[in-house]
């Protein structure tokens, strides 16, 4: 008996939930994962061979990583010891590397397996290095957080990531199929494809599904109408705190870049059914409207502020429309990076450059004694000018002449090109000018 197996109780088996009862026992029975349990995929000739290193199983919710770790613990030779980073700490930690260093020495491994394992502070995953590197134990820990940001990386190098995907349409309802047999329940193909579809990837979420609506069917045949009474929302995968809340956002931000207004409503839909905080996702719009339009439509700007103040004062579900209207409008919008990348190279340049002191003529003379020691001196108020434009150098010595933005041909911006061009020659020909004397 393990560390954390339970005394033997009487069990009757139909009483356990319908995904523990059919969770499968060998390779063979597993659904889904071909690109890493395919037959002559490396971690499948691992498992057979017993030639395991520590590995991490990463992947959402319900794609197989436990069955897994369970199948490993049936086909491996050594001792598997199951461990919740939910229920246990350093203590049981502890306790656990000091049995397998006991286990080791009377010639056995040990498979410790660490369900969530990011759950795990970096103190607690750091007490498991020794052991792993000894070899005392072979560690294999699930996670539904990318591993690059949850574990530690001298832990992650001791380790084979292995990502696991969301199951298919198709994986779920052979799933599904085999779980009307266990219910001796019956369904139309259509329907029990909807209900796979509706179940998101997510083998247990559709195993409970079906159990329900089998609990809830006539003489066990499932309806359309038995479906439609326990199918209320569809479960997205969206943590607010993970790695798929950034991928969406970025999924979000890359296709009103690319100009594709579908894209951008279909993950706006995406992150509003997921309940995403409202204020969030404007404050992305406004983000992408001066960071990807900028001036080749200045109004872009204007537009996301007033979707921000729009989505505040209507709240939901009315303010939605006002998040759909801007990324519709910044989609089709003209795109320029051309003032991101300008204030880029103006930030570079403090860098590169030394830090020269604010030239004397662009400096205000508060005080009498300023003026006396040159403050203002040489400074020309544009307003005394025709067109309010002077050769007046307004940077640095060392920067004098620097070019910083270059306006795009997109939108607004050859206008923008133009007028910047015409001020940029006026003020050299004035420059010319003072200089020669005339």
């Amino acid at each position: 008996m393990s560390l954390f197996d339970s005394p033997d109780t009487p069990e009757t088996p139909h009483k356990r939930p319908l995904a523990e009862r059919l969770r499968p026992k060998s390779l063979d029975d597993f659904i889904g994962q071909e690109h890493i349990l395919g037959k002559g995929k490396p971690l499948r000739r691992a498992i057979e061979s017993d030639h395991l290193s520590s590995l991490i199983l990463w992947g959402p919710p319900g794609v197989g990583k436990t069955s897994l770790a369970t199948i490993i613990a049936q086909t491996t030779k050594a001792e598997f010891v199951p461990f919740s980073a939910v229920l246990a700490g350093m203590k049981e930690i502890k306790e656990v590397m000091a049995r397998a260093e006991q286990t080791r020495r009377m010639g056995r491994r040990t498979v410790l397996f660490v369900d969530e394992i990011h759950r795990f502070n970096k103190a607690q995953q750091d007490a498991f290095l020794p052991y792993v590197e000894k070899g005392d134990v072979i560690l294999i820990g699930a996670t539904t957080e990318n591993p690059s940001f949850e574990v530690n990386s001298a832990l992650l190098s001791r380790s084979r990531v292995y990502a696991l995907k969301a199951l298919e349409t198709k994986d779920l309802v052979a799933l599904l199929t085999k779980g009307l047999e266990e219910l001796e329940a019956t369904c139309d193909p259509a329907h029990l494809e909807q209900l796979a579809i509706f179940a998101n990837g997510d083998a247990r979420s559709a195993y409970n599904l079906l159990e329900l609506a089998a609990s809830s069917a006539d003489n066990g045949a499932i309806t359309q109408e038995t479906l439609g009474e326990i199918i209320t929302r569809k479960s997205l995968l969206y943590d607010k705190g993970g790695e798929e809340h950034y991928n969406i956002i970025s999924a979000l931000h890359k296709s009103v870049r690319a100009s594709d207004a579908d894209g951008a409503l279909y993950w706006l839909a995406r992150m509003i059914e997921a309940g995403e905080d409202r204020m969030y996702i404007v404050r992305r719009l406004v983000r992408m409207a001066v960071e990807d339009i900028g001036m080749a439509d200045p109004r872009a700007v204007e537009q996301a502020i007033a979707c921000m103040q729009t989505v505040h004062f209507l709240g939901i579900p009315e303010g939605d429309q006002a998040l759909a209207q801007c990324a519709l409008y910044l989609s089709l919008a003209p795109k320029s990076d051309a003032a991101y990348k300008a204030l880029k190279v103006a930030r570079d340049a403090t860098q590169s450059h030394a830090a020269e002191p604010v030239p004397m003529h662009l400096r205000n003379a508060a005080t009498k004694h300023m003026k006396q020691w040159g403050y203002g001196e040489g400074y020309r108020h544009a307003h005394d000018y025709g067109g309010a434009i002077t050769g007046m150098e307004c940077l640095p010595e060392g920067l004098a002449g620097t070019e910083f933005y270059q306006p795009t041909d997109r939108g607004v911006e050859p206008r923008i090109a133009e007028k910047l061009t015409a001020i940029r020659d006026a003020k050299k020909e004035f420059y010319k000018k003072t200089t020669s004397g005339q």
